[in-house]
């Protein structure tokens, strides 16, 4: 049985006038629908799904993040995407389904890339999630990671990301609003003050597009993978 005096209590002090206190329940998640990523501006859900929950359901155990940082990448008109110019390989598939699929790619031959695809089909718009603040099951996450301790390391950058959530390339075009791996809101909610954005990190290749301020992040949050940048 859950115990609710100490509710009680602060609901008694409320009403007295000594103590402001707003209850909001954190137990139950509300998934994303696909309508949540089947939109048209890339920038914009990238921004909106900081503060939201990734949770992965294995065989060994949930996991759940909260995201902290993204990058959008607006297909075929953005030089840093591998979708550029209509790229399309058996690599960047996914990036063409319908929104609400997972792309997944391998990076220097060792990091998993963890990806989620919006739009509608045939527009390649992804968002990589480069970075999460950890919530369920970082036991699970340490033994995925070969860490003993949880630092900031376990889940800053998007290689950290993945393996701490056991995201691998076998779940590239799987969907997100299954139970396998989906994204949910608690009601977390950002003031627009505590957004940060920039240049995407690593796309230099990519000329002016490698200027676009398409990184998204909550400031101050310690497992932002990188110092921001201009």
């Amino acid at each position: 049985m859950i115990d609710f005096s100490w509710y009680i209590q602060l609901a008694c002090l409320q009403n007295a006038g000594l103590f402001k206190f707003v209850f909001k329940s954190t137990d139950k998640l509300k998934k994303l629908t696909i309508d949540f990523y089947k939109r048209k501006n890339v920038t914009l859900i990238a921004r909106e799904l900081l503060g939201k929950i990734i949770t992965t359901n294995f065989e060994d155990g949930i996991t759940s993040a909260r995201i902290v940082e993204t990058e959008a990448y607006a297909g075929v008109r953005d030089k840093a995407s591998h979708a550029w110019m209509g790229k399309r390989t058996a690599r960047n598939e996914p990036m063409y389904a319908q929104g609400g699929k997972a792309y997944v790619y391998i990076c220097y031959g060792i990091h998993q890339m963890f990806n989620i695809v919006t739009n509608v089909s045939e527009i390649p718009h992804a968002i990589l999630i480069r970075a999460a603040e950890p919530l369920k099951g970082i036991d699970i996450m340490l033994d995925r990671t070969r860490k003993k301790t949880g630092d900031k390391t376990i889940t800053s950058g998007p290689g950290n990301v993945a393996k701490a959530l056991g995201i691998f390339k076998i779940h590239s075009d799987g969907s997100l609003v299954g139970n396998t791996i989906y994204i949910a809101s608690d009601g977390y909610v950002l003031e627009e003050t505590q957004i940060g954005s920039s240049k995407r990190i690593g796309v230099d290749y990519a000329g002016t597009d490698a200027l676009l301020p398409y990184r998204f992040y909550i400031k101050g949050n310690k497992y932002v993978s990188g110092k921001p940048v201009v």
